[in-house]
């Protein structure tokens, strides 16, 4: 048999006694292109992943922003833990959360601003700019986003429309088993056997799903809105399920990792960079193994505390004097240290993920965020952004940009049309934008 004209659903056929057999045949390298990032019989690119990272409490006025703009800037001393992903690092300075008269809500206002595009009291209804994307980029993974959490905790910053946020899996042994327990199918595996269970809850849900046009005939308005959104979330698990009836392409770069060992969760520094060291190559793991195109991180930043001390990261913000000697909180710059070391682990685990010619970095665009300028006090001004990775090519990255007094939406609305979402204008009111940042496409 000519393996030049095989293709990846090729079998081998025989007899044995009376009856017919088939062997399914593993993945070959025919089957690629000359770098491995491609199959060779489409030309289809390996996926682009979308991933945030979202720190509170931000960092130190001019402890971080270079002294020079456009490529070959050098990072300021916060950001020299990140100096290995220059060359793939977008840096934006002077970005503006716009309050429009509006009562600032510390540590709120500016998440929901960067992530939704508008203030809370407007936008409660909105979906995050990472939902936004996923609904393009998404649709086609097991899992449509992950979400995890450094210091333990539930919470995310990621949210649907109309929905409360997405929560986080705050356990790396849980996550892991999520990922890669018994419902994983290896995309490289020769054969595939959809699950009966899974036949069986697909089939549920289809019987729902036709029963719901008789309840919606029954019911008021308002319940037919509750409803509908209910039964969105239905269509979406029935989606998944769907998925998972499905054989999945194969992805010659999938390495299904060992098991983890279980971390107890904790507000201590030290544990959410622990997790941070699991969690990374997991979720690298979890790409190029096409579980998922869609990460959120969260670091956990304002409860984070020292080993023996009560006091957290966010109190020393507001307790902390400022060294005559150094300029700066000692105390609040540990914490923004050992942040930047977490950050700089979790880019080295998917840039060390080979795939090819490249890295699960290279296909990704990672977007750091934050809730003020300076922490210390409540700076709506001069808010640092930053994107990791070139999104399979599509950004150009090296380089420093300064864009004093633009809205931060500028970055969610130009990243959501890199990633394909139908989209000309993002925001509301001051923090409304049309303006693409035309500078850092490819």
């Amino acid at each position: 048999m000519s393996t030049n004209k095989m293709n990846r659903r090729a079998v081998l056929r025989g007899t044995m006694g009376a009856g017919f057999v088939s062997v399914g045949i593993p993945f070959l390298d025919c089957y690629l292109n000359g770098n491995g990032t491609a199959l060779a019989a489409t030309g289809a690119q390996l996926p682009v992943v979308f991933g945030t990272w979202f720190q509170d409490l931000g960092f130190n006025p001019g402890r971080w922003m270079p002294k020079t703009t456009g490529f070959g800037y050098e990072n300021n001393v916060e950001l020299v833990p990140l100096d290995p992903f220059k060359k793939k690092t977008i840096l934006m300075s002077g970005f503006q959360y716009f309050l429009d008269g509006k009562p600032l809500e510390t540590h709120t206002t500016g998440v929901e601003i960067v992530t939704t595009g508008a203030i809370a009291q407007q936008a409660d209804a909105l979906a995050t700019h990472d939902s936004l994307i996923a609904d393009v980029i998404g649709t086609r993974s097991r899992f449509r986003s992950l979400e995890v959490s450094l210091s333990g905790g539930s919470r995310s910053r990621s949210k649907r429309a109309a929905s409360a946020s997405n929560p986080a899996e705050g356990s790396p042994v849980n996550l892991y088993t999520r990922i890669f327990g018994p419902d994983f199918k290896d995309p490289n595996a020769a054969e595939f056997t959809p699950d009966p269970v899974v036949l069986a809850r697909k089939s549920v849900l289809s019987y729902v799903t036709e029963e719901r046009k008789k309840v919606m005939g029954d019911i008021g308005a308002a319940d037919r809105n509750r409803l509908d959104q209910y039964f969105t979330s239905i269509r979406e698990i029935e989606h998944q399920l769907t998925l998972e009836l499905q054989k999945p392409d194969p992805l010659p770069q999938c390495r299904v990792p060992g098991a983890v060992e279980e971390t107890k969760p904790s507000s201590l520094v030290t544990a959410a960079s622990a997790n941070n060291k699991i969690f990374a190559p997991l979720l690298a793991h979890a790409v190029a193994c096409g579980q998922t195109r869609v990460l959120n991180v969260g670091v956990g930043s304002q409860g984070l505390r020292k080993e023996g001390s009560s006091q957290t990261w966010h109190g020393w913000t507001h307790e902390e004097a400022i060294d005559e000697k150094l300029g700066y909180q000692p105390e609040v710059t540990y914490f923004i240290t050992e942040s930047t070391k977490m950050l700089a682990d979790f880019l080295g685990a998917l840039d060390t993920y080979q795939e090819g010619a490249g890295t699960v970095l290279d296909r990704m665009a990672v977007m750091w965020m934050t809730d003020h300028g300076y922490a210390r006090t409540h700076t709506m001004d001069n808010v640092p952004v930053i994107i990791f990775g070139s999104a399979g090519g599509r950004l150009k990255t090296g380089q420093h940009l300064s864009l004093v007094g633009d809205p931060a939406t500028r970055v969610g609305l130009t990243l959501q049309q890199v990633f394909g979402v139908q989209v000309s204008e993002w925001g509301q009111q001051s923090n409304k934008t049309s303006k693409t940042i035309t500078e850092i496409l490819a």
